[in-house]
């Protein structure tokens, strides 16, 4: 029997088994519980875990001491468990692990499902009713998640999120009362109170409530005494008078006017949608907005004016989309007042924010199509691949119905015009929309109802209050005259600013007059920062960073502009610039410091989009072609061994192109197994579509990267259900190997597109490159096409039904890899062979075939081909109605694909191991096994979990069966 756990996250992290208090061990496994707590019942993958017990320098072992404390957490709250058991308390799941806690196990999820509750009564008009669970909610809060030890993790976004679901739980039992017209009870004060204490006391909206809350229950001196003070620590720390929310509050205390009642707040959770019923729940609450910045300053007339187009309490569903429109020149700081902005609203927006850079601008990319954005933000709602719509128009319905009865925060950065972000505004009301662009924006502003906000540059009083936040007062202090004087040199830009102030603090011995000669001795302009005061040219500003780096440095920051894609991997900078990877790394690190690159993750490098501007110009005219050149040569070749090494971990005895010898200064990644190629394969796959595309352009007759790296990548595209991108690339492929005249480019992506073609059910597409790739391999004398080429063609027909076919196309497969002798080849044929004797209903037939591969598969040591033999085992047998043997049979292809570390085919094989225990009246089991099914392909994002909750789905009276949502 299962002891009962119980957890507190609300707090101090507190765990009970039974009755019995645990400790729950050294800070590291503290932490990593506080995780799973926060997040359960959803996963949490080994690279968070890594991101929160390190922050930006893991060690290497870092993976390990994950494991190592997962497994301490289990030995914790069930010793007696089995070390590898499934199951438990702490569960794995396909990239990570999740903690199975409930609401009445976990003091959080009972908080949630409590304002859940009241949430939903306030939908339905019953403030009163919704008032109980929320003050009820707030009850539980016993202070922010902390863990002893690790002071540092109170700032983690995972746990400031816990924080303002927590603000935002005691404004709506604020809001409630005040619908009701209740007095405040002292729970509700007193949970207001502790709520605006540390970083929230500065928010007006909480302290609005807190005032009203206060003369509501008679205690208007209070009331007058706390906007007094609210008032002084704005005016003396931020340099702000209080906002409208606040004066309105203070107000109604003066003249003792009647509390209002908040705007409609059916919206926030529950039903409330048009006609009343409950939106469809989304897999994901996103939350992506970027970090907002410390040392934000000015900007009071824009923030006032941005805060008044949502008014004091919000919106209601119902009322129109809000569409701010925040424009201005270059560098001026458009996306730091949007993310600021955003972040002081977010809480209004319970179902979530979305993030897109719209890349209007960017130097080396084009502008991200209407229809990738929504693919973008329709991804980040945790919507699968196979469930989104090809065509455009569908594609933009699905996307506008997601809003439907939900209040979303969009920020869409750096749009280029009107029609670039016309078809991303959600219809829905209560919405808010935030668009940065360089231009006006005109087309939204007259035929959308858009707010514009125009940004222009900063005061010279916020200019030097700027240089005071990064540089320290006393600094500034000592030399105003010369910070004013940087001010007026940098034009009072922002980001010139920035790059001055960052010039200041990595040398703290220049003076601040020092560094202001060097502005007026700087010369050139960079057109993106062009103003009438020449001395706002950004050029100049940032060779202040840029000739300040040591020659290698500074290559370095030349030559990543020539990277396809917007971030680049440590190994990977070490074949860019051609030396090892130990000495790039000293030139990242100063990169890094003199603020030219950032580190967004371990080990992963971005700049901003002007920095890479202004290194697209420095490597054009100081370096010359041919090094620029041979760094593009560098790079693709990199992708393309990195991805071939990949590819023969993911599947070892599949035959694969040759490469010649690695060229110098080309250093390649390298994977401990197959688990770690595969994981790499998903955190590359943007760069690598890129790199398929960079490899298309600079493309010459005898250059073959481009098919080659297409080649490679076919293998892991295809298990992880991106046939589109599959489809894109080896097009992209066939076209540049036309272009160049290589027979055997085209071959190779001829018969890549028709396996895809096939994916996605073009079957006369597939058809037709199948049969052209089969010709070129004929002329290429390639045996070892050809015959892969016949198992793709039998594929296709066996998809058509046409199972006579197939089997003619696997004879032909078996004559090619008989003559060369090719065993892992004639093996797969045994068992496909098998498999479609099976799909004709000759079950006796496909094991005989199959039983043969298993055999054929154990002598070459096929794993990954002996497990697809055995799934056909189990098949064949469940026909029989052998439900027995089928398990057995499933049960070694799992146990082969967990030991070569393949996700998806395991899913696929679990998939089908349910099937035999329905079939064989076992409907809790097969629920079980379909479940783990269903977080292997939600962990891969592969469009076949849709199948699987299907079947969930298809076991409704049986509460333990039943899926969870």
């Amino acid at each position: 029997m299962v002891t009962a756990v119980r957890y507190a996250v609300l707090g101090p992290i507190r765990v009970w088994r039974g009755e019995q208090e645990l400790t729950p061990g050294p800070p590291k496994q503290q932490a990593l519980l506080a995780l799973l707590a926060v997040r359960a019942p959803g996963p949490v993958t080994v690279h968070e875990a890594v991101d929160l017990l390190w922050d930006d320098d893991p060690p290497d072992s870092a993976v390990n001491v994950v494991h190592r404390h997962i497994g301490g957490l289990r030995r914790l709250l069930e010793p007696g468990l089995p070390p590898r058991a499934e199951g438990g308390h702490v569960v794995r799941t396909g990239s990570g692990y999740r903690l199975a806690a409930g609401p009445t196990a976990l003091d959080l999820a009972r908080f949630r499902e409590l304002r859940a509750e009241g949430r939903r009564a306030i939908g339905a008009g019953a403030a009163e009713d919704g008032v109980r669970p929320l003050a009820e909610a707030l009850r539980l809060w016993q202070g922010p998640v902390t863990v002893r030890g690790m002071p540092r993790l109170r700032s983690h976004p995972v746990f400031v999120a816990v924080e303002h679901e927590y603000v935002a739980a005691a404004k709506e039992a604020a809001d409630a009362i005040c619908w009701e017209g209740s007095p405040f009870t002292e729970d509700v004060l007193a949970a207001l109170r502790r709520a605006a204490a540390g970083r929230h006391r500065l928010d007006e909206a909480l302290q609005a409530r807190i005032v009203t809350g206060l003369a509501a229950s008679g205690r208007q001196a209070e009331a007058l005494e706390l906007f007094g003070s609210v008032r002084a620590d704005l005016s003396a720390e931020l340099g702000m008078d209080p906002g409208p929310e606040l004066r309105a509050a203070h107000e109604r205390v003066l003249r003792q006017t009647p509390r209002q009642r908040p705007a409609d707040t059916r919206d926030q959770g529950g039903p409330g949608g048009p006609g009343g019923s409950e939106p469809a729940k989304l897999a994901v609450r996103p939350a992506q907005l970027p970090a907002d910045i410390p040392s934000f300053v000015g900007r009071v007339a824009e923030l006032a004016r941005s805060h008044e187009l949502l008014g004091p309490d919000g919106h209601g569903i119902h009322a129109p989309v809000v569409i701010g429109a925040i424009s201005g020149m270059a560098g001026v700081g458009k996306t730091t007042l949007a993310v600021h902005w955003a972040h002081a609203v977010a809480d209004r927006f319970p179902d979530g924010q979305l993030y897109v850079n719209l890349r209007g601008f960017h130097p080396a990319m084009p502008p991200l199509s209407p229809d990738e954005a929504m693919r973008d933000m329709i991804d980040a709602l945790g919507v699968q691949p196979g469930r989104v719509p090809d065509n455009p128009d569908a594609l933009a319905s699905f996307y506008r119905s997601l809003f439907a009865g939900r209040r979303f925060l969009i920020l869409l950065d750096n749009a280029r015009d009107s029609e670039q972000v016309r078809p991303l505004l959600p219809a829905a009301g209560g919405c808010l929309a935030i668009i940065t662009s360089r231009h006006r924006l005109d087309g939204l502003i007259v035929a959308d109802n858009a707010r514009f906000i125009p940004l222009g540059l900063l005061t010279p009083a916020e200019g030097v209050e700027l240089l005071v936040q990064r540089l320290g007062k006393e600094r500034v202090t000592a030399e105003l005259a010369a910070a004013q004087a940087i001010v007026d040199l940098c034009g009072r830009l922002p980001l010139a600013l920035a790059i001055a102030g960052a010039r200041a603090i990595l040398h703290p011995t220049f003076s601040l007059a020092a560094i202001a000669a060097e502005l007026r001795e700087s010369q050139g302009n960079l057109d993106a920062f062009a103003t009438r005061d020449t001395r706002t040219d950004a050029r100049s500003i940032f060779s202040w960073s840029y000739t300040a780096l040591s020659p290698a440095a500074a290559r370095l920051f030349r030559l990543l502009s020539l990277h396809a894609a917007p971030d680049i991997a440590a190994p990977a900078v070490a074949s860019l610039a051609g030396v090892p990877p130990r000495e790039v790394r000293r030139q990242l690190a100063e990169l890094v410091e003199h603020h030219l690159l950032s580190e967004h993750t371990p080990g992963r490098f971005t700049s901003h989009e002007l920095l890479r501007a202004y290194a697209a110009e420095l490597c054009e005219g100081q370096d010359d072609e041919e090094t620029r050149a041979a760094t593009r040569r560098r790079m693709i070749e990199h992708y393309l061994r990195s991805t071939h090494t990949a590819d023969a971990l993911l599947a070892p005895h599949r035959d694969r192109v040759p490469l010649p010898p690695v060229s110098a200064g080309v250093f390649p990644q390298t994977f401990g197994g197959q688990s770690e190629a595969s994981d790499w394969c998903r955190r590359e796959r943007h760069v690598l579509l890129a790199m398929v595309e960079q490899a298309a352009r600079y493309a010459v007759k005898g250059d073959d990267s481009c098919w080659q790296l297409a080649a490679t990548m076919e293998i892991f595209l295809d298990r992880h259900g991106r046939w589109q991108e599959q489809h894109h690339i080896q097009s992209t492929a066939l076209e540049t190997a036309r272009r160049t005249g290589d027979l055997a480019g085209q071959a190779h992506a001829l018969r890549g597109l028709g396996f895809a073609a096939c994916r996605l059910g073009a079957f006369d597409e597939a058809q037709r490159c199948l049969s052209q790739a089969q010709t070129l391999f004929g002329r290429l004398a390639d045996p070892i096409g050809q015959g892969r080429t016949h198992r793709y063609s039998a594929f296709l027909a066996n998809v058509m039904k046409d199972h006579h076919r197939a089997l003619d196309h696997y004879r032909r497969a078996a004559d090619r890899y008989e003559r060369t002798d090719h065993l892992s080849g004639r093996a797969m044929i045994l068992n496909e062979i098998g498999w479609t004797h099976l799909l004709m209903g000759e079950y006796e037939s496909a094991l005989v075939h199959c039983e043969k591969a298993v055999l054929m598969h154990q002598e070459i040591g096929d794993r990954s081909g002996e497990a697809a033999a055995w799934d056909s085992i189990g098949w064949a047998h469940h026909h029989l109605r052998d439900y027995g043997q089928a398990l057995v049979g499933y049960g070694h292809a799992i146990d082969l694909y967990q030991r070569t570390g393949d996700p998806a085919l395991e899913a696929d094989t679990l998939v089908h191991a349910g099937d035999s225990h329905q079939a064989s009246s076992d409907p809790r089991q097969a629920a079980v096994v379909w479940r783990r099914a269903l977080e292997l392909y939600d962990g891969l994002g592969h469009p076949d979990a849709a199948g699987v909750r299907e079947r969930l789905e298809s076991l409704p009276s049986l509460e333990e069966a039943a899926p969870s949502r």
